[in-house]
């Protein structure tokens, strides 16, 4: 039998602490994605917002078939990180699953709404999904920015049946700032301080 090396306790603790730090910088990496979704959404927001408000088009929503461009990218944009990816945690696998989750959920409520002719529902029950998997992403990897990014999604969730359809459009966007854009900015930040 050959001989296997022991490990000390502070060689163990190393070697944990490694592997939690990589699995925090694949999550820093993905900053990326928290702003482009922010900035996209946000922009989706002000031009139908505008569209809406200012010039009464009627189909100022179609600005939102941008987001179907997005996806097509960052489908293209994992697949092309996964190769290069060295490590995959049980963490960054769970956080996957939530946003999978999330993306479903959106689909089927923007489906309900849509099949109920209820368009006024979709924005407040936005709001509610866009919290869920913030919060749950802050919470996995620990990084409280994503946590109150969530809270703030379900704080605004539960004024917007006070506030007229058009200027949900906004708290929307207000949702996205707090909920991807700064945390994706803080991610960056502290991904480049830690590398």
């Amino acid at each position: 039998m050959p001989d296997q090396k022991v490990l000390t306790e502070k060689e163990s603790l190393e070697i944990i602490s490694s592997m939690i730090n990589k699995a925090k910088n694949s999550f820093a990496e993905r900053g990326y994605l928290y702003l482009l979704w922010g900035w996209v959404i946000l922009g989706c927001c002000i031009v139908q917002f505008v569209l809406q408000h200012f010039f009464n088009y009627a189909n100022a929503s179609f600005v939102w078939l941008l987001t179907w461009v997005v996806v097509i990218y960052q489908t293209i944009y994992l697949r092309k990180n996964k190769n290069s990816q060295k490590t995959k945690t049980y963490t960054s696998e769970i956080n996957a699953m939530v946003w999978i989750t999330f993306f479903i959920c959106i689909m089927l409520a923007i489906f309900i709404c849509m099949q109920f002719k209820n368009y006024e529902m979709i924005n407040p029950i936005l709001l509610i999904l866009y919290g869920m998997p913030t919060f749950l992403s802050g919470f996995i990897m620990k990084f409280k920015p994503l946590t109150i990014g969530g809270i703030c999604c379900w704080a605004l969730a539960i004024v917007s049946p006070f506030i007229a359809y058009d200027y949900q459009l906004l708290l929307i966007g207000v949702a996205v700032a707090a909920a991807w854009i700064v945390p994706g900015y803080l991610l960056q930040k502290k991904y480049k301080k830690e590398n």
